[in-house]
């Protein structure tokens, strides 16, 4: 299970750089965040330490999370609605990778 989760939140995270760019942002492109190499996502405590305790403290449920993706807003051609395409490009990618797995 950690293959398939660690492809999917590295897709996420690289498509709200993406979409970020495709609208006008580039930070994360510059930055080199928009890439398929998980090692680029992983937060130490969010992606590595939390899930890890979690796992050794036998909790009934596991959660972790990414390094995010800088975005610069207000470098977007229309901050008030690209914005919303920015933000819904990480669930947009985990529902289509989700269809994918399905079929």
């Amino acid at each position: 299970w950690v293959i398939p989760l660690v492809i999917a939140i590295t897709f996420h995270e690289a498509s709200h750089g993406y979409v970020a760019r495709l609208f006008g942002d580039d930070t994360a492109w510059r930055l080199g965040r928009v890439s398929f190499n998980p090692f680029k996502h992983i937060d130490l405590f969010g992606t590595v330490l939390l899930p890890a305790l979690l796992l050794l403290m036998r909790s009934p449920f596991l959660f972790g999370y990414a390094k995010p993706v800088p975005v610069n807003f207000q470098a977007l051609r229309n901050p008030r609605r690209d914005s919303i395409w920015v933000a819904a490009a990480g669930p947009a990618m985990n529902l289509a990778l989700a269809t994918l797995a399905a079929l």
